[in-house]
């Protein structure tokens, strides 16, 4: 990303090393940190599906928004265990199942504004378009299909993976880890007003970013 949260981490004074998959990515976090004047320890390109570091380096592992955009968790968990020390600690952001965003959103108001486009010969650009192009390259119904529509509603409509969890599934997934705490956050559900969101009650229950602490099983 852009490297806000490393800031915010190294900020308060955190030993901290990083990595992103683009050396775009990389090249801006590693301006953003050098222009601050704030010290760090690494800084990477690579996946985390091969994470090039050592095993048992890491006190905490900080995951905003990536792992719930890997097909290979298994792979991707593996990894993370295996470079956490014995009494380390995963804190991820993965998008919530039980949110107003993909209950109310994407489930239902992005579906119908599609078919209302597409039925009525809307053209337009950007987001939308690239939507109605997809839908009429996959075809609009198998498009609107939740296991496919999901993927190109989070980040855009090329995005290739995403996924959503709740605790349910957060546990049948990260076999590798316990859960130890889990909260939720962001009121965010696009095309509905930022401001209408953010004012509404419940986002402990219904936001968008569901929040996990993990510990490995190698602690035990």
């Amino acid at each position: 990303g852009e490297g806000s949260d490393s800031e915010q981490i190294v900020r308060r004074g955190a030993h901290w090393s990083g990595l992103d998959l683009t050396e775009e990515s990389v090249k801006r976090v590693r301006k953003r940190l050098e222009l601050r004047g704030l010290p760090y320890q690494e800084l990477k390109r690579g996946t985390a599906l091969n994470l090039p570091f050592s095993s048992n380096s890491f006190d905490i592992v900080f995951s905003h928004g990536v792992l719930h955009h890997i097909p290979d968790i298994d792979r991707a968990q593996r990894e993370i265990a295996r470079v956490l020390k014995p009494n380390g600690e995963l804190i991820a952001m993965l998008y919530a199942k039980w949110s107003l965003n993909y209950l109310l959103s994407i489930a239902l108001l992005r579906r119908l504004g599609l078919v209302a486009m597409y039925y009525g010969g809307i053209n337009a650009g950007g987001k939308l378009g690239g939507h109605l192009e997809n839908a009429r390259r996959c075809g609009l119904w198998n498009y609107l299909r939740l296991k496919n529509f999901i993927h190109a509603n989070t980040d855009g409509p090329e995005n290739p993976y995403s996924k959503v969890y709740d605790l349910r599934e957060v546990r049948r997934v990260f076999t590798e880890f316990k859960l130890t705490k889990s909260y939720k956050a962001s009121m965010h559900a696009p095309p509905l007003p930022g401001p209408l969101t953010h004012a509404l009650p419940g986002e402990s229950v219904l936001g968008w970013h569901l929040w996990v602490h993990l510990r490995p099983r190698k602690s035990a």
